[in-house]
């Protein structure tokens, strides 16, 4: 009886080879120093920041070196599998631009490496499962899970090491006849790797993030099959797809460390070179007087969606993520500002080793610096697009009043230092909220008049200027000259530093004036330029607010 008869046992359909596969999957016809990348999310949950901290870094590779970008999906673990998970995966993906080179989604494979969906290339993960069996590298193991923690019981008790390990590895030297006798008769297994490695020694690995790491050996015969269907797992599964998709570096998180030796010695079973490992560094925020790091479940931010529920533009989230992938990302920006991100020629060895802090104040000014760069016909169109899907009613408002909306947008913007008042596209609405009579007119007002609160003098300020000053044709030397009159008239200084040298001789100053004015039509104290507010608004609406002064 030979392990060769064990594997037919094991495997009686499997007829290909891993020479066959080989022949399959031949080297890609690259420039040399080209990189293939992938993206291996399991859609077990939805894409996070960390996600999309790994895709860019892929993406820039592959796009420095002319190189691939691939997306596979790792479904392996069906047990955990969430529902949707796969469509968000793409849509985020798809929204931010990194679309992959090579991909299989919904029926249609893009590439010819696939298929990049796991759980349909089980035969090839059993053929190379097959392979070891034969040269004694692998072999079929019957302890129970009663068993498994029961032999933890025992090493926690004895204080040695948990795990399935040399001595403790109770069905790695079962006769290959016992084995498959026990096969024949039913009994359920799973296939575990045979280690070769010595935990006393250490094994020396060059990070491309990290630098020379120091681990020890792997000994662990680890599960690579499960018995349930015959499916790999994620340690096994990415060996074979890594290697005959020819991806050259693989970019994962940190926790996936001190797994390295393990999958070296996978690779090294076969004869193959490994992978490049860059493991990315654990995403921080800043929470009071410490820092943690960023949590799926009690930070919002943590999950793509959010940035797209909150409207925030896509080139500012790629741009606040490319800040934590490299070190030396925002001097190149200041000196490239006009470059696609991807231009950037990324590099390991400025990524963080001891965490990346990521700060939503930093991607705040990012963002509303990008979004007062933009023509307000832009911001029209991307606010449109925002709030069809999440803010129907103003939508509808905007839609209806477009043109207004777009000169709404467009204040102080064509110029030298243009306003930055919009962070994302869910603050627009409420930063503009006054300028439309369908949300002025129900809206709980509160008017929020500073210097000046006598109710008469507001009253007597806002009804003569617009009784007896107030012209839409006036520009605006001429619009504010008349207000600077009117301040005068009513006993305020007709400047601010005439008003600071002698106090004691004025109400208050021009600019007291101006405020009230200006919350009488908005309600708000901090607007954009007054002038074009009330330019855009026009004399109609303009004496409509003011009625119930």
């Amino acid at each position: 009886m030979t392990n060769k008869d064990l594997a037919d046992l094991i495997f009686p359909n499997i007829t290909k080879t891993i020479e066959d596969y080989e022949k399959e999957y031949p080297e890609r016809n690259l420039k040399e120093g080209a990189r293939v990348t992938r993206f291996a999310p399991s859609p077990t949950g939805f894409m996070h920041i960390g996600n999309m901290m790994q895709v860019l870094i892929n993406f820039v590779q592959a796009k420095n070196t002319n190189g691939v970008f691939y997306l596979r999906n790792e479904d392996t673990d069906k047990s955990r599998e969430v529902e949707g998970a796969v469509d968000m995966i793409m849509n985020v993906l798809d929204f931010y631009g990194l679309n992959p080179d090579e991909y299989e989604y919904k029926g249609k494979i893009v590439g010819n490496y696939g298929p990049y969906i796991q759980s349909e290339r089980k035969e090839i993960y059993q053929t190379f499962v097959k392979h070891l069996i034969e040269i004694g590298r692998a072999y079929p193991c019957f302890c129970t899970k009663e068993d498994l923690e029961k032999q933890r019981e025992i090493q926690d008790k004895s204080k040695v090491r948990t795990g399935y390990y040399g001595r403790y590895a109770k069905c790695r030297n079962i006769p290959v006849e016992e084995a498959y006798n026990r096969i024949k008769n039913g009994e359920s297994y799973v296939i575990r790797f045979k280690s070769l490695g010595n935990f006393e020694k250490k094994f020396p690995f060059d990070d491309l993030v990290k630098g020379r790491v120091e681990l020890p050996e792997n000994d662990m015969d680890v599960p690579i099959m499960k018995s349930n269907d015959g499916l790999p797992t994620y340690h096994f599964a990415h060996l074979v797809d890594d290697h005959l998709m020819r991806t050259t570096h693989v970019v994962r998180g940190e926790e996936w460390l001190p797994s390295v030796p393990l999958h070296i010695e996978l690779f090294k079973a076969f004869g193959y070179k490994a992978p490049k490992y860059i493991h990315t560094p654990l995403i921080m925020k800043k929470d009071g007087d410490t820092v943690r790091k960023i949590s799926k479940r009690k930070d919002p931010e943590a999950l793509m969606g959010y940035y797209e529920k909150m409207g925030y533009p896509k080139e500012a989230v790629i741009e606040s993520v490319m800040t934590i992938v490299n070190s030396n990302y925002e001097e190149w920006r200041t000196a490239h500002p006009d470059a696609k991100f991807y231009e950037f020629n990324f590099s390991p060895k400025k990524m963080s080793t001891s965490g990346a802090f990521f700060d939503l104040d930093k991607l705040d000014n990012i963002s509303k610096n990008i979004i007062s760069k933009k023509k307000a016909t832009e911001v029209y169109d991307e606010l449109l697009k925002w709030a069809t899907k999440y803010d129907t009613e103003f939508a509808d408002i905007i839609t209806k009043n477009k043109e207004y909306t777009i000169e709404i947008l467009n204040i102080e913007r064509e110029q030298k230092k243009p306003r930055k008042d919009y962070a994302n596209y869910s603050e627009i609405k409420e930063k503009i909220w006054y300028m439309f009579d369908e949300l002025f007119d129900k809206h709980e007002k509160d008017y929020k008049y500073q210097s000046i609160t006598d109710a008469d003098e507001i009253r007597n300020l806002v009804k003569t200027y617009f009784e007896e000053y107030y012209d839409e044709k006036d520009d605006k030397d001429v619009w504010f000259n008349k207000i600077k009159d009117l301040s005068q008239r009513f006993g305020y200084a007709r400047e601010v530093k005439e008003y600071k040298e002698n106090p004691d001789n004025f109400k208050g100053h021009v600019g007291d004036v101006s405020t009230v004015l200006r919350v009488a039509i908005t309600t708000e104290s901090m607007t954009p330029d007054l002038y074009e507010i009330m330019r855009i608004m026009g004399s109609n609406r303009l004496k409509n607010r003011i009625e119930n002064i």
